[in-house]
């Protein structure tokens, strides 16, 4: 009895708290991102600690449940009548921008006098990003344009191209320690972003079927939460991408008439569970390893930042983007979360004399990039002049 009180506490406190940082965001244009993390540090066993220590028990089930929310959104930025005006820009920003970003880490590395193969490991994390934080910003900023749609779909197939990298690097890494040739990793990456993918559109073809005809005229939330826990959690059994999986379920879904009330659903369902997840991500931040990264960390950070910026303009410019994609797009690419630590922890379990030191110094530049990186990314779209361009999906009640 006393346990589950303890637990109903805590996610009220939780959600409450989530409530007072957007309100507090609305007003001081930080983000809410960054407000939820600072507090989870805060409530953290690294200062005040005053959350329970069981609560980070619920991070990976709630992770999970966040980001296949998050990928079924994303999958709205493929609605067909938008993607053939655009498709071929975004495919050239995302590959231009994740190659550039793991080639400049790589080389600054090395140039730094890190191993090579150390080196590869980081190239092969740096494209990842983080697409609940920057799509939190987004809509904290209710922002529209040109480069908010960019962005959004960049950010919703960067970890594609992610995956697809990391499995190369693997087996270069491997080579260069000795071992032979394993193309069965390179295999495993493709079969776990195809695989994803192809789950998420198979099931997602009776969801958008059967959406309105169950009850009349609309998806419901009920059946929309159902099919996206669904997928995900079939996908996770199989070994792919949830995230993929519910992009690609997302994807489906908005090519069918009369979609939009299934996305607002998802979108205001998903909102107590991304309260949750930045507060837990918070919470399980340790500010004192920013005390001790060592000057690979600095160089990482660095070299990503400018791969990401640099990238992102030269992808925008051979793709024939205009000068907001251009300048702009970059700066909203720059928070790493979740992936890039679970391919961090791949790679210190298959490569453990490398991997010792790249684990810890990844969960120092995660924490930098998710306290800056949102910011950045709202003032980029602030910039950009598309802030407050999008109708409000929930007025306060004040100003109501």
């Amino acid at each position: 009895m006393g346990e589950s009180g303890h637990l109903l506490l805590v996610w009220g406190a939780f959600l409450l708290v989530g409530f007072v940082a957007h309100y507090v965001g609305r007003r001081t244009h930080v983000p809410r991102v960054t407000l939820l993390l600072v507090l989870g540090v805060l409530t953290g066993p690294a200062v005040l600690d005053l959350v329970p220590h069981g609560v980070s028990e619920w991070f990976p089930t709630v992770s999970r449940v966040a980001l296949s929310m998050v990928g079924f959104i994303l999958g709205h930025q493929f609605e067909w009548r938008s993607l053939r005006r655009t498709g071929t820009s975004v495919l050239v920003v995302s590959l231009v921008e994740a190659l550039l970003s793991a080639v400049a880490v790589a080389l600054a590395l090395v140039a730094a006098g890190t191993d090579l193969a150390l080196a590869l490991l980081f190239a092969a994390v740096a494209p990842a990003t983080a697409p609940a934080a920057t799509l939190d910003v987004i809509r904290g900023a209710r922002a529209r344009g040109p480069v908010t749609d960019l962005v959004s779909r960049v950010v919703a197939i960067d970890d594609a191209w992610g995956v697809l990298l990391f499995s190369v690097l693997i087996v270069v890494v491997q080579t260069l320690h000795g071992g032979s040739f394993d193309g069965g990793l390179l295999l495993h990456g493709l079969w776990e972003v195809g695989g994803g993918l192809l789950v998420g559109a198979l099931l997602g073809l009776p969801v958008a079927w059967l959406g309105g005809r169950v009850v009349e005229g609309q998806l419901t939330l009920v059946e929309m939460l159902g099919a996206v826990l669904l997928v995900a959690g079939l996908a996770e059994l199989l070994g792919f991408s949830h995230l993929l999986a519910s992009m690609a379920m997302g994807t489906v879904v908005a090519n069918r008439p009369r979609h939009d009330p299934a996305f607002h659903a998802i979108e205001d369902a998903s909102q107590p569970f991304l309260i949750v997840f930045f507060l837990l991500a918070g919470y399980e931040l340790d500010l004192v390893m920013l005390r001790s990264v060592p000057l690979i960390g600095v160089v990482y950070v660095l070299a990503r930042a400018a791969g990401k910026l640099g990238g992102a303009t030269l992808g925008a410019r051979l793709a024939g983007l205009g000068r907001a994609e251009r300048r702009y797009a970059g700066w909203c690419l720059l928070p790493q979360a979740g992936v890039a630590l679970g391919l961090g922890l791949a790679l210190a379990e298959r490569f453990p004399e490398l991997g010792r030191g790249l684990l810890s110094t990844l969960v120092a530049t995660t924490i930098a990039f998710e306290l800056v990186g949102p910011s950045s990314t709202q003032l980029a779209l602030a910039r950009a002049g598309e802030s407050g361009l999008a109708p409000d999906p929930a007025p306060d009640p004040d100003e109501a």
